[in-house]
């Protein structure tokens, strides 16, 4: 494993974690480096000082109605971002692997009634799902004109398109769990907007796995495995938003309950769908928790750390189990 495994924050998400230490493990540790990826200076610097063997590139404006309001703002993270990490990546010495992590909301025509797969055309109806198409674009772009080398050794560039996750620790607006958890502590009724959207849920740490395990095979065998790749739940984990939500409130207890918000809302897919297969036949992956079990982890760890216990020993105790778990 690398020396140094370094995750480049966006400004706001740098300042929630910037209190968090190095997380250690095995010896490896993984740096949270707090840098705007909007400043192309200031990640050539960071580039600079930590001297990164592997880049997870996760830094986004990653909500859509948010997308909505500042369309601008979402570009410019999302879009101009991924190119200030390619950039800062291409002039980097000693880097091997980087990782773009996207969405599935990136592929065009999402409320198609077949699961896609990485080959589906790009796009978006929303200023968000069409930035992280150009984000792979960008990708794709960057990867045939400036890392072919991955062929001879040389810097392999992959990119990742997971489900809907959910977990302990998203404290997020106007994403389901953490507004049903929201509600819950508050003693309120959760309000839905799209309680017939469906969405292929997964618990967080599966994608997760799934991006270890590519960037391992990245920095093994290089070019075969510098391309897009799907990390998605099994088609029982696709639900509607209000099927999720009776499961949640059911786990939850203590009188939680929703009904539905009758505002008129902006435009979001009613159904995406996630095609792994790509990604269970060539890297072996393949999720280890099903969707009951992944709300109740989710439950048990929001309800423990509203009962005053530690957030990363938490997140610690469930990674432990997790890794247990027989692939």
């Amino acid at each position: 494993m690398p020396a140094w495994l370094i995750a480049i924050a966006s400004r706001d998400e740098a300042h929630r974690a910037a209190g968090a230490a190095a997380l250690e493990r095995d010896g490896t540790r993984a740096l949270a480096v707090p840098v705007d990826v909007r400043d192309p200076a200031a990640l050539k610097a960071a580039f600079a000082v930590h001297q990164p063997e592997i880049v997870v590139h996760m830094a986004a404006q990653s909500l859509v109605r948010a997308s909505y309001h500042d369309p601008v703002a979402t570009y410019a993270t999302n879009v101009l971002g991924t190119v200030n990490v390619l950039e800062a990546a291409r002039h980097a010495p000693g880097i091997n692997a980087v990782l773009i992590v996207t969405s599935d909301k990136c592929y065009e025509n999402a409320d198609q009634s077949r699961a896609r797969v990485e080959s589906d055309a790009l796009g978006g109806h929303d200023p968000y799902s069409s930035s992280k198409a150009c984000a792979e674009i960008v990708t794709s772009a960057y990867r045939r004109s400036f890392f072919p080398a991955a062929r001879a050794g040389g810097i392999a560039v992959a990119s990742a398109r997971a489900g809907n996750v959910i977990g302990g620790g998203d404290w997020a607006a106007d994403r389901l769990i953490p507004d049903m958890v929201r509600a819950y502590t508050a003693g309120r009724r959760v309000k839905l907007r799209n309680p017939s959207a469906t969405r292929p849920w997964q618990h967080v740490l599966d994608p997760l796995n799934g991006y270890l395990t590519l960037i391992e095979k990245l920095c093994v065998a290089g070019a075969q495995f510098a391309e897009a790749w799907n990390f998605g739940p099994d088609t029982v984990g696709e639900r509607r938003v209000d099927a999720l939500a009776d499961a949640m409130t059911g786990l939850w207890g203590d009188g939680a309950g929703w009904e539905i918000d009758n505002d008129n809302h902006q435009h979001e897919a009613r159904r995406l769908a996630l095609d792994s297969g790509k990604a269970r036949a060539r890297l072996g992956w393949m999720p280890r928790l099903d969707l009951a079990q992944s709300l109740q982890w989710t439950v048990n760890w929001y309800k423990r750390h509203h009962g005053g216990e530690d957030a990363r020993e938490l997140s610690r105790a469930q990674i432990s189990s997790y890794l247990e778990l027989a692939a």
